[in-house]
């Protein structure tokens, strides 16, 4: 009988023993629906902290007990549990979560799972934003959400112009960005490979728990964590070549000289003498360029039972497409947090960021006005001027290049903190305190070094001469400007479900956030001594006291504000969903008395295809409607203290010896002066059909703005009165869709459309008195009735042929034949400034995109496109007479004789008529662009295995590679910046073509 049960102890053991082993599995994971693989996933041992993620070809490898089992998730997917049962190799197919469900969204202070929405919330997923060689991320979300406008400048680090669902105000219309909870106005310090989502919030139920600052629309910046359960280095690396596309055609020599030759004709003066004036030089090919762009990223991670760690680094390198320019960009984060035990979570992160920037010191209105008869230079320190009709308004854009190459010194450097801690108790509530600091330092030095000798070539009798201007001495500038902010956050969360019917989730917080800044600058000049082109001498203090400062500057500022705001969400079955919010908010920028507020908001949202009768309904998966209503204000953009008189100088009194200056108030203020007050009403509905291959999102929207804050003329008073006046509307439909599908066993694709329409309209502002905004001198006006800043001039009807056309057609007094020709709006026979008219917006009325993305086996290739239409771009750069200056080839078709020309005036800069801002000088604004082509190569897992590389992806791209437009500038994408002002191309730096080639590898 002994010897029976020891038989069955050893039995019993040796069985425990074998199921107690671990062995290496190996596998790969797909998407069941289309058989792509899928990077990312996780896979955790059941009931321990090992695991793993997927690499760039969907492999992963994991220990695990033969008799463990492994947990599959990713988002948007259905979580799967696979028992190992002593296999080495399990392969898995992931099906897309019914409906999505579990597909979850940032939202503010919070996330919550897409289904449960009730507001217009578009999510970009990291792996789309590092594919673009931007070193600003926002640049990469152009094209890519409906009702996102994106314009994009070519200047080395600048930062895009970003509105959400038009213009809301007659202040700023930027958005704020949520970057890990911090509060931001730019994002210009995250890294774009360091981000794992996008989230853009556009209706009033997803922006009012931000009460004040959400007015315009918020961006919520989700950077990346350690993968769970494994160590991983990740390194991204891409170089390319930035080229101007096209160049704006300007004449050359030869046809400068017909044009110059025939404009002296019309105005009987007396020839031109061009012996001297041989050359034909092309001074944009000499001021442009092609440049390198490169952008570098390391990240290493970890994760242990109890904590993970990340560090992240990144370089980028943009050189300017116009001489001398570029932008440096170093940044650096560590993540870490630590779980203390099963019920409190601690951790920090901590990013450094460093800049250097290079602007390019010409202008380059100068470089297309100069005359291309001009030879460039003698030496390396003596240029050629221009001619006598354009030498003091027009400088050689070569000598200013070099004269400034080297001479500044641009620095910043930013620290971003934040520590937390998060407790979970009584299992539903979850408490999470967080703070968080933003310091920020730039400083800048110039020098003004001794200019070049010129030549000024001989015209008819004057000689040629060689001229040193001996009154110029040099100089040095120096600034420092320092930013600070404080914030803290402090939520609790209670998060239940009864009898598997009520789900509820309820939030409450209380946070804090304090903003200041600091300003300083001033140049001086040596009258004695020339200061060495050194930067080691760059510096206010190297010039003797006895030089008096050439100017000097400073400022600065302080705002605080406090807010309480609660949120809670309600769904009943799953398909009944309420979302309600409120936050009251007090900003210091305000009177005591008007400094509090109360925003808030109410969603509904309803799952049709989660009723009994849609049962029959075929093809359609998921259904949802959804609705929102709500109010929330606005604060962005202006200065601190309003409700206080400023003060400017005035005329100064002598008393004695003394002399005072005296200070007058600089407007008058509005002692009820409070914050812009938005209310907006949004409906939507979210589709999936023909088995998840389908998706669409379309939404109506109607939101509105009162109380502009608005500095009103007063009539018989010097002073304006800064005051709450004025209602602006934004009334539009956003629609997107997506489609993803297998055809065979290789080959997936997908598209991803998206389009969206804006009416902006100011519905009242001054409606009492004879009121209006205006910008760009009066080319931009704001007025009740129409949109902001529309372009407001005469309409060009065509050009008068001859005095027959001044006796039967209405014009100016003065009006001879070659004129434009003006529309006689009022009907009265005459033209007149009465006749002006709405001549079209500067901001488009549609903004739309499109995505393609193919995959055949091991290769995958990316086509992405956007555009714009309805908007009209206001070419200034032609509309300067004070000299003679280059043509553009527009002009070789000007009107000489009757019936030569009835678009192109005559030649004749002294015919002011011409000059007037009129339709001539306004060009469609339309355009598509292919904004991205990428191809790649992922190399298969065996090939590596030896390099213990886990996976290696290359790719060649191009980007912004052609425009279709009918606009004659370097870019169609004309400035929008100035609300007031906007759609102005002034010489607007070119947008580059890109060309790169890159590399992503694991280990």
């Amino acid at each position: 009988m002994k010897k029976k049960y020891l038989l069955l102890f050893l039995c019993l053991f040796s069985l425990s023993y074998a199921f107690a082993q671990d062995v290496t599995v190996r596998g790969k994971v797909t998407d069941a629906q289309n058989g792509e693989t899928l990077i990312g996933v996780s896979v955790l041992v059941k009931g321990t902290t090992i695991g793993t993620q997927t690499d760039l070809n969907g492999d992963y490898t994991i220990s695990a007990p033969t008799g463990g089992i492994l947990v599959f998730t990713y988002l948007g997917f259905i979580s799967q549990e696979v028992a190992v049962n002593g296999r080495t190799t399990v392969n898995v197919s992931l099906e897309v979560s019914a409906q999505a469900l579990e597909q979850v969204v940032v939202v503010g202070y919070g996330t919550q799972r897409k289904r449960d929405l009730t507001g217009s919330i578009t999510s970009v997923k990291g792996t789309d934003i590092e594919k673009s060689p931007n070193t600003n991320p926002v640049s990469s979300l152009q094209g890519k959400v409906a009702g996102l406008t994106v314009v994009n400048s070519g200047t080395p680090g600048a930062a895009p112009t970003i509105r959400i669902r038009g213009v809301n105000s007659t202040n700023s219309a930027n958005p704020i960005f949520v970057v890990d909870g911090v509060i931001q106005t730019n994002i210009d310090y995250v890294n774009p490979a360091d981000i794992e989502s996008m989230e853009v919030l556009k209706d009033p139920s997803s922006t009012a728990i931000f009460g004040i600052q959400g007015g315009n629309g918020v961006i919520v910046v989700t950077t990346k964590r350690a993968a769970k359960g494994e160590t991983r280095i990740a390194f991204q690396s891409n170089t390319g070549i930035q080229t101007v596309p096209n160049q704006i055609d300007v004449v050359d020599a030869e046809g400068f000289r017909k044009l110059y030759t025939a404009q002296l004709a019309n105005l009987n003066a007396t020839p031109f003498d061009y012996t001297n004036y041989t050359a034909n030089t092309d001074w944009q090919d000499l001021v442009l360029r092609s440049a390198v762009i490169t952008n570098n990223n390391l990240s290493i991670s970890n994760s242990g039972e109890k904590s993970t760690t990340l560090v992240n680094l990144g370089y980028s390198n943009q050189n300017g497409v116009l001489r001398n320019s570029g932008f440096q960009k170093y940044t650096a984060r560590l993540n870490e947090e630590i779980r203390l035990n099963r019920n409190l979570r601690v951790g920090a992160d901590l990013t450094g960021f460093h800049f250097v920037s290079n602007p390019a010191d010409v202008s380059l209105n100068n470089v297309l006005w100069a005359a291309p008869i001009v030879p460039v230079q003698l030496d390396e320190n003596t240029y050629y001027s221009m001619p006598s009709f354009q030498r003091a308004q027009v400088g050689n854009a070569i000598a200013n290049l070099n004269r400034t190459d080297g001479t500044s010194i641009n620095k910043g450097y930013r620290a971003i903190g934040n520590i937390f801690g998060e407790l979970t108790f009584l299992k539903q509530f979850k408490l999470r305190s967080a703070f968080y600091t933003d310091l920020g330092f730039n400083g800048g030095r110039s020098y003004n070094p001794l200019p070049f000798s010129f030549i000024n070539l001989g015209e008819g009798s004057i000689p040629t001469t060689t001229t040193f201007d001996n009154t110029v001495k040099t100089s040095v500038s120096q600034n420092q400007q320092e930013f600070r902010k404080f914030q803290q956050d402090h939520t609790v969360t209670y998060d239940t479900t009864f009898n598997n019917i009520h789900k509820f989730t309820a939030l409450g917080g209380f946070t804090t956030l304090y903003e200041g800044s600091t300003t300083l600058s001033g140049s001086r000049r040596d009258t004695s001594l020339n200061i060495p082109n050194s930067e080691d001498f760059w510096y206010l203090g190297i010039v003797n006291n006895s030089n008096p400062a050439a100017s000097v500057g400073g400022g600065g500022g302080e705002s605080s504000q406090m807010s309480y705001f609660g949120r809670v969400n309600y769904a009943f079955r799953d398909k009944y969903l309420l979302n309600v919010t409120v936050r009251r908010d007090g900003i210091s920028k305000f009177a005591p008395e008007n400094r509090w507020g109360t925003f808030g908001s109410v969603g509904l949202g309803w799952v049709v295809s989660d009723e009994g009768f849609f049962d029959n309904v075929k093809k359609v998966d998921f259904l949802k409607l959804r609705s929102a209503w709500g109010t929330l204000g606005n604060a962005q953009g202006f200065g601190n203290n309003l409700y206080l008189p400023g003060l400017n100088t005035s005329v100064v009194g002598v008393f004695g010896d003394n002399v005072y200056p005296s200070v007058i108030p600089a407007y008058i203020p509005d002692p009820n002066l409070h914050w812009e007050i938005i209310r907006g009403f949004d409906v939507g509905l979210e589709m999936k059909a023909f088995d998840y291959r389908l998706s669409a999102d379309i939404a109506l929207y109607d939101r509105t703005t009162k109380d502009i804050i608005t500095s009103v003329d007063l009539p018989n008073q010097p002073l304006n009165l800064l005051t709450n006046l004025g209602t602006i509307s934004n009334r539009g439909i956003e629609v997107s869709f997506g489609w993803n599908d297998k055809i065979g066993e290789n080959f997936t694709y997908s598209i991803s459309p998206n389009f969206s329409y804006n009416q902006n309209k100011v519905e009242s502002i001054g409606d009492n008195f004879n009121f209006q905004l205006t910008g760009n001198g009066g080319a931009n006006r704001t007025v009740s009735g129409g949109s902001i800043g529309y372009f407001y001039g005469y309409r060009q009807v065509g050009v008068y042929q001859s005095t027959a056309d001044l006796d039967k057609m209405p014009g100016f007094a003065n009006s001879l034949p070659g004129d434009i020709a003006y529309e006689d709006v009022d009907g009265n026979g005459v033209i007149t400034p009465a006749d002006r008219t709405n001549l079209g917006s500067p901001f488009p009325d549609f903004n739309y995109g499109i995505n393609f993305s193919l995959g055949y086996k091991n290769f995958d290739a990316i086509l992405e496109g956007q555009g714009v239409a309805g908007n009209s771009v206001y070419t200034q750069r032609r509309t300067q007479n004070f000299a003679v200056l280059n043509y553009e080839s527009n002009r070789l078709n000007a009107w000489t004789t009757p019936g030569s020309n009835n678009v192109e005036p005559v030649l004749d800069n002294t015919r002011g008529n011409n000059f007037l801002f009129s339709s001539y000088f306004l060009e469609p604004g339309d355009y598509f662009r292919l904004r991205t082509v990428q191809l790649g190569y992922t190399f298969n897992k065996a090939m590596l295995a030896k390099a213990s590389i886990k996976g290696l992806r290359v790719f060649l791209s191009g980007q912004n590679i052609h425009t279709f437009s009918k606009t004659t500038g370097y870019t169609p994408e004309a400035p929008l910046g100035n609300i007031l002002g906007a759609g102005a191309d002034n010489g607007v730096y070119p947008v580059p073509a890109v060309y790169t080639f890159g590399i992503n590898a694991t280990f």
